[in-house]
């Protein structure tokens, strides 16, 4: 058996090649980052002894290693990713000495390699990669998209400070579709029956007359200064916000397209969407690669803390360690499932009626919700609530 270890790097990849007894193979093999270098890589690979098994190991870096790993899926050649914190403190365990280099890192992860289970990374692994970097880049535009409507009511409260507060401080379809067609007071001030036409149908029939004429009402006597730089702003501030829009909802369409086909267990759960699938699924990546449920908690970072000294021995606070998309997904899916699904409601009622707050209890919720998840994804069975206690 071969076990071959790859140090990821942005330009070339060095690797290190043993086998089980230790006997070294490739001392120092180092290929670029790109199609040359990966053919002298499967060069190396088909020259080894065919009768004996290959096991690949590399560190999860991210985009660096992204071309390599499609490589090898496409020549259908089985690696596994080690977390990089993990490999970190392996070294660490091996050694006092500080030394860092790519070969040395190679071989750590050779050793790594030889001292666990191998689990290869699941086929269409490009799937799930593909998943997290749309469901990252949605959830940046969101606050971004959040950034421009806090822009653009401030702009508000000079123009028209009247406008937000009429409809209940909220920015509506209705609300936003009349600022971004009539901009300033005096436009509003002077709207037709024509214009009353065109907004209750973008309103779906809930615009009624009588707020029109509220509406045009306060535009007339605003205290708002309306100038052409301020509408100017107003005007660009929007433009930014529905580009957005629509670049979220292209995003949203491709990722719903993808957990489609993926079709993960998860989305059996009642109260988690396509979407909320997709950002659980992308964040944990192979749930099989996970030795337990307690494994995916701390990879969330929504365990607690625990804390002993002597005869003391108490649970603190949420670690927060890991993926912070992950933990507000997770939190966030918490409360549709407490509302969609019965087994999980009660589960909830339970911790609030131990003096739990909502927040924490809800915290419980997403724990129970993670440990469902594993049971459904590494059985690949479908979710029901009888069998769940």
């Amino acid at each position: 058996m071969y076990f071959i270890g790859i140090d990821i790097s942005k330009y070339k990849h060095d690797c290190f090649i043993a086998t089980e007894t230790s006997e070294v193979i490739s001392k120092h093999f180092t290929f670029t980052n790109n199609d040359e270098g990966f053919n002298q890589f499967l060069t190396l690979l088909n020259y080894l002894n065919p009768e004996y098994e290959k096991r690949i190991g590399l560190e999860a870096t991210g985009n660096y290693g992204m071309n390599l790993k499609l490589f090898l899926e496409k020549q259908d050649i089985s690696f596994m990713e080690f977390n990089p914190y993990i490999l970190k403190q392996f070294i660490k365990s091996q050694t006092l000495r500080r030394t860092k280099t790519d070969k040395a890192d190679a071989i750590a992860i050779t050793e790594k390699l030889m001292s666990v289970p191998y689990k290869p990374y699941p086929k269409q692994f490009y799937h799930t990669f593909s998943l997290k970097s749309l469901t990252r880049l949605r959830e940046r535009l969101i606050k971004q998209r959040s950034y421009y409507l806090v822009q653009i009511t401030n702009v508000l409260d000079m123009i028209f400070p009247e406008f937000k507060p009429f409809f209940d401080n909220k920015f509506s379809v209705t609300s936003l579709f009349i600022l971004n067609n009539y901009k300033s007071p005096d436009v509003i001030a002077n709207l037709q029956d024509s214009d009353f036409v065109i907004i209750k149908r973008k309103s779906y029939g809930t615009f009624a007359y009588m707020k029109f004429l509220k509406l045009k009402e306060l535009a007339q006597n605003s205290v708002g200064e309306s100038n052409s730089i301020f509408e100017l702003e107003l005007d660009c501030l929007l433009d930014c916000y529905f580009n957005l829009v629509k670049n979220i909802s292209v995003l949203e369409s491709n990722i719903e397209e993808i957990i489609k086909e993926i079709n993960p267990p998860t989305l059996t759960i009642k109260g988690i969407g396509f979407i909320s699938a997709a950002s659980i699924i992308a964040e944990f990546g192979n749930v099989s690669s996970f030795k337990s449920s307690d494994a995916m908690l701390a990879f969330a970072g929504i365990e607690p803390s625990v804390i002993e000294s002597g005869t003391m021995s108490q649970k603190g606070k949420m670690v927060k360690h890991g993926s912070g998309n992950l933990r507000q997904t997770l939190m966030n899916v918490a409360g549709y499932v407490v509302v969609h699904e019965p087994t999980f409601a009660k589960y909830y009622h339970k911790k609030r009626s131990e003096g739990k707050v909502h927040r924490v209890a809800l915290s419980h919720v997403a724990k129970k919700l993670v440990r469902v998840i594993y049971c459904l994804e590494t059985k690949h069975i479908s979710f029901d609530s009888s069998k769940l206690v």
